[in-house]
């Protein structure tokens, strides 16, 4: 059955954002409540219910700055708005800096200026006072609360698509008895699963540091999230742990997670604002230094001429290669852009690193000795070498120019999996993207995507 064409119902975009704080409380796990009523109540998802991860720049965001969107078909919808109200302003976890929004909007086709101001979120800072506006305009119904910052969020996830590249996720959520205590997975499990799923799931384990992706380490209400490619292999992951701690259920959201959907905006380094995404081609202007804590610094330059400083920080694993770049290199970067300070002007931190071309490096070396092939010392300004071996002289000689190995490649270099940002694209997904889906799924969900022990 088309639900569109066949369901006579209106289609309801719900979005809200903010309802957690650094201390507790999940925007992700708000949602699973929030689905578990719409499903009892008869409301029909168009879509799976959308993880939307917003610019990771931000300064105020709590986490991983996602944001909800539930797509639903629906009769009652004034009962269900007001039903969401409620459970927002009493979910959320306002007294200790939350800061939630709640976007209503009614019809199948998205505004594009809805869509716009989602793209934006994706790599600059908004305003509350421009998400209201564009909500006015557009007569949708909304509320926020605390300041309301979350309003920005919630007009961006409805107005995000995913319609092209876009992965999922399987949440599994905890009871609130078991949260606070310690996440207990079987290692041996998440490395197996991994090892048979590989490439369609990502981050579930970084062999290298012999640690666990899927778990937080807070005591909010996630138990683990699974990301993969599509719903049946995140499900089915998420099955294959065998956990012993009973769930309060999960839920499978489709994302933008792993996409680097905050890196496709070109920056200009002569225009660039603090707290704002994107990629830069430019060239290596000064010799990469080493700081204290291993940390690479550089600077970099555009076609304009515009010269910023960028850094790489040791524990992304890509110092040793930035270190071994030289001026002239010519490289494309996915960076961030880091506020200036008094002491410091703006810095690029650098996600992803791309060297397009590399420069030819020459070292001048004393010439070998012609009569036993060891390396020729010096005898002073124009006085020519001698060989320290067999005494050989030659007054005539002159220093070569040998071509140096730069012990590096072309190429693209992305930071160990435990540095992966939630919207971070792993090194396996590139050639994997999803180039064009449908306006919404509508009626072919996963029938095992939603799941309440309730």
């Amino acid at each position: 059955m088309n639900i569109i064409k066949d369901h006579p119902c209106e289609i309801l975009h719900i979005g809200f954002d903010d309802t957690d704080s650094t201390l507790s409380r999940c925007t992700t796990q708000l949602a699973f409540k929030i689905t578990d009523y719409l499903l009892k109540e008869d409301a029909k998802f168009i879509d799976y219910p959308l993880l939307i991860r917003l610019n990771p720049n931000v300064p105020w965001k709590t986490r991983g700055n996602g944001a909800v969107c539930l797509r639903i078909s629906v009769k009652n919808h004034d009962k269900i708005i007001e039903y969401i109200k409620q459970s927002i302003k009493e979910g959320s976890n306002i007294g200790a800096g939350a800061n939630p929004g709640i976007v209503f909007f009614k019809g199948y086709k998205v505004p594009d200026i809805i869509k716009e101001f989602s793209r934006i979120a994706m790599f600059d800072i908004l305003s509350r006072q421009k998400a209201e506006k564009v909500a006015k305009e557009h007569f949708l119904e909304y509320a926020a609360f605390g300041n309301g910052q979350g309003l920005v969020g919630s007009l961006a996830a409805i107005g995000c698509l995913l319609q092209r590249d876009h992965t999922f996720e399987a949440i599994a959520y905890r009871k609130p008895e078991y949260c606070g205590t310690a996440r207990i997975v079987d290692v041996s499990k998440v490395i197996e699963y991994s090892k048979n799923t590989f490439p369609y799931t990502f981050n579930n384990y970084d062999q290298n540091h012999r640690r666990i992706l899927i778990t937080p380490h807070g005591p909010d209400p996630v138990f683990c999230g699974i990301r993969g490619e599509c719903p049946e292999v995140v499900v089915s992951s998420l099955e294959r742990l065998e956990l012993e701690e009973k769930l309060d259920g999960y839920m499978v959201f489709r994302s933008n997670q792993g996409t680097n959907m905050h890196l496709q905006n070109e920056l200009k380094l002569s225009h660039i604002k603090a707290y704002t995404a994107g990629y830069i081609r430019c060239k290596i202007s000064a010799k990469p230094c080493i700081m204290q804590g291993g940390h690479t610094l550089f600077e970099i330059e555009d076609p304009t001429g515009t010269i910023c400083s960028a850094a790489i920080y040791e524990p992304t694993g890509l110092t040793s290669i930035a270190s071994k770049l030289e001026m002239g290199d010519f490289i494309e970067i996915g960076c961030g852009v880091r506020k200036a300070t008094l002491k410091h002007p703006k810095i690029l931190n650098i996600e992803y690193l791309s060297i397009l071309k590399l420069v030819q490096i020459y070292d001048m070396l004393n010439p070998l000795c012609k009569s036993c092939g060891k390396r020729m010392k010096s005898e002073g300004r124009n006085k020519g070498f001698q060989c320290d071996r067999c005494k050989y002289k030659d007054r005539t000689r002159k220093k070569i120019r040998v071509l140096r190995n730069r012990n590096i490649k072309t190429g693209l270099y992305l930071p160990s999996p435990k540095s992966h940002r939630h919207l971070t694209k792993p090194i396996h997904r590139y050639g994997m993207e999803k180039l064009s889906v449908g306006f919404y799924p509508e009626s072919k969900l996963f029938t095992r995507w939603f799941y309440s022990s309730r």
